[in-house]
């Protein structure tokens, strides 16, 4: 071997050496920052759970993320709502938590649950008509559900919000995806949803907790509700998901009432579901402003919005309360869609 060809030998030895010490300091780093990243996926649906901020943020990269964001999803007016001690924070237009609809911080089943949720953006959102990030589904919620405006992407805030869904969201078994996907569904009787019908079944199963006037409980008007607002100034506005029946009906078929109620163990009947989700929804409450923006492709318009315009002719009376399998059966057979909502 001659000297130049020697060199050149030695040149790739060390190359070598280099790219292997590079390969291992970077997974030493790995394992010191991001432990979790290692830990095995290998879980037991039978005895798996949704993650707690109280017992599993040991070791996590964005544990101070991840617990902001909780606080954010369970005291919602503090930070971003009429409580805040920031004006310019002052986002949300009520006093209600993202956990009022979002049951348990987002981990109840048949909730709204937030677990699995961060996989399943972008979407399409026929409400804008387009591909939609989880970003712009939160704003969705703050300027509906919530009567406010919306959140900077970029700001912490959202990037909280953003990092306990993600953070709910890893390692879900594929058997438990679909247990903490959207609501309940509910049979729908083919009758108008009646909300004389509704307010019986009210008296007897919702005044505890949210009083006769429907307008919840709190210990003083600045403390949190322990039982939110179902209608009034201080509530979710009519472009709400939850102000349409069907929706409603389902929410409160999984959950209501609170404590009593699971999504595999209803306490009311899907009929009774219905007319209490028809009461609620038949009281004055804030309005979204520019709604008739909704759903540019007006086909693509849930059944049971409440509000127009819409490419049928029946009544606005029909779409708030129906019978919506009229509707549902003039979609589909004119226009080849099937609706359940």
């Amino acid at each position: 071997m001659n000297p130049i060809e020697g060199i050149k030998t030695i040149s790739q030895v060390l190359k070598l050496i280099l790219s292997v010490l590079t390969v291992l300091i970077v997974f030493i780093l790995m394992l010191h920052f991001n432990p979790e990243a290692f830990h095995s996926k290998n879980i037991d649906p039978a005895n798996w759970k949704p993650r707690s901020v109280l017992t599993d943020l040991e070791g996590e990269s964005q544990a101070s993320l991840i617990k902001f964001g909780h606080e954010l999803i369970t005291k919602t007016p503090q930070y971003i709502g009429p409580m805040s001690n920031d004006e310019r924070k002052r986002l949300a237009g009520n006093n209600l938590t993202c956990q009022n609809c979002h049951l348990e911080a987002g981990t109840k089943p048949g909730a709204g649950s937030f677990v699995g949720v961060f996989n399943r953006f972008p979407q399409f959102r026929g409400r804008e008509n387009k591909i939609g990030s989880l970003e712009e589904r939160i704003n969705g919620c703050m300027q509906r559900s919530m009567n406010g405006d919306t959140l900077q992407e970029t700001s912490l805030e959202m990037k909280a919000m953003i990092a306990y869904i993600k953070w709910l969201s890893d390692d879900v078994p594929e058997e438990k995806i679909d247990m903490y996907k959207g609501f309940v569904k509910v049979n729908l009787p083919e009758e108008r949803a009646d909300p004389l019908v509704g307010k019986s079944i009210y008296e007897k199963t919702c005044v505890s907790c949210h009083g006769a006037d429907g307008q919840g409980v709190r210990l003083n008007e600045n403390s949190l509700y322990q039982y939110p607002p179902l209608w009034g100034k201080d509530t979710y506005n009519d472009g709400a998901g939850m102000h349409r029946v069907i929706t409603a009906a389902e929410f409160i078929k999984g959950n209501m009432p609170y404590l009593l109620a699971t999504w595999d163990n209803p306490v009311l009947s899907d009929e009774e579901a219905y007319h209490v989700a028809a009461y609620i929804n038949s009281f004055d409450r804030p309005q979204k402003s520019n709604k008739e923006a909704d759903f540019p492709d007006k086909k693509l318009k849930p059944v049971s919005t409440p509000y127009g315009p819409w490419t049928d002719a029946f009544s606005a009376e029909q779409h708030k309360y129906g019978p919506f399998q009229p509707i549902m059966t003039y979609y589909e057979k004119e226009l080849g869609l099937k609706k359940s909502k």
